[in-house]
């Protein structure tokens, strides 16, 4: 004779997730994306090139700051030291000579960013045009 073992109410609760619907919902943004990948076209970026100016600057003023953060303003072939408050009248009284002049803020490698900034900040809020940075290519 066969034995009848009751189980109770006869369900159970399922506490396993059911993968079925992730993973056709990622199949289907699989396809969307691989029919439109084709269909981009790949843009070209036009890029700035230095040494391109219109016209080549009448004179440089160099602005180097050391590792020590001391300021120094070379023009031609002599080296002022300034500090950051007088700086921008210096570049000022430096520029009122030549028509066509250029700053260049060079620094050393291990100073802090910040410091440079300040020194472009200054020089903009003076109102001294064609401030740029100084760049060295790596061979």
């Amino acid at each position: 004779m066969a034995s009848v073992i009751s189980r109770g109410r006869g369900r159970r609760t399922i506490s396993e997730i059911n993968m079925v619907p992730f993973i056709d919902v990622m199949l289907v943004l699989l396809i969307i994306f691989m029919v439109t990948a084709p269909l981009i076209t790949p843009s070209m970026i036009d890029l700035p090139s230095v040494g391109k100016a219109a016209r080549q600057p009448d004179q440089v003023i160099q602005i180097i700051i050391d590792k020590d953060e001391s300021i120094t303003m070379k023009v031609k072939e002599k080296s002022t030291a300034l500090g950051l408050k007088g700086l921008a009248n210096a570049v000022k009284q430096a520029q009122s000579g030549a028509d066509n002049s250029a700053v260049v803020i060079s620094a050393d490698k291990n100073i802090k960013y910040e410091s440079v900034v300040k020194v472009m900040d200054t020089l903009q809020r003076a109102g001294v045009q064609r401030v740029g940075l100084s760049v060295q290519l790596a061979n």
